[in-house]
């Protein structure tokens, strides 16, 4: 959003650092996916960003994409979210077999590497100003870049989420 992260920083003594914004609910949506190869033990981020809320088709042709670039069995963990169900996530799994699919419980975020993900991006931007919403895009793509160039980093999201480590 072009609210500013605020998190705690440094400032001159006696001086209350201060972060002024105009108050504007523009934002973009994002989705993303970490993978894991349990055998080549490599783990790759995936992400796609657009200005309007996402929803199961435009999800699907995402799952369709990341599907040609992963070859053998895809098992994907998912939240309970609405963008995850309906005919065209139907239409994919129907036309993938390969991929299965797990749910996370409900009201589980902290099992979920993608929730890291989004916590990696808001550290990292903390108290910036983002001036509209191509400064959000591309603070967005400099992070993605950033994230997947570094395979520790990967999987210390992996890590920080409550999930078992895929290479065990």
């Amino acid at each position: 959003m072009l609210i500013p992260t605020r998190r705690r920083t440094w400032g001159p003594e006696g001086q209350t650092p201060s972060l002024p914004y105009s108050y504007k609910h523009d934002r973009i949506s994002a989705l993303a996916v970490l993978t894991a190869s349990p055998i080549r033990r490599h783990i790759g981020l995936y992400a796609r960003f657009q200005q309007d809320n996402f929803k199961a088709v435009h999800v699907a042709p995402f799952l369709r994409h990341l599907l040609r670039h992963l070859p053998g069995p895809v098992i994907l963990l998912w939240d309970q979210g609405q963008i995850h169900k309906g005919p065209a996530i139907r239409q994919v799994l129907l036309d993938y077999p390969r991929l299965r699919t797990e749910w996370f419980p409900k009201y589980a975020p902290e099992l979920n590497p993608a929730e890291q993900v989004w916590n990696e991006f808001k550290g990292h931007t903390a108290n910036s100003l983002p001036l509209d919403k191509q400064d959000i895009r591309n603070s967005l793509h400099a992070n993605t870049r950033r994230v997947r160039r570094s395979q520790d980093k990967l999987r210390s999201l992996i890590l920080a989420s409550e999930l078992p480590s895929p290479f065990d």
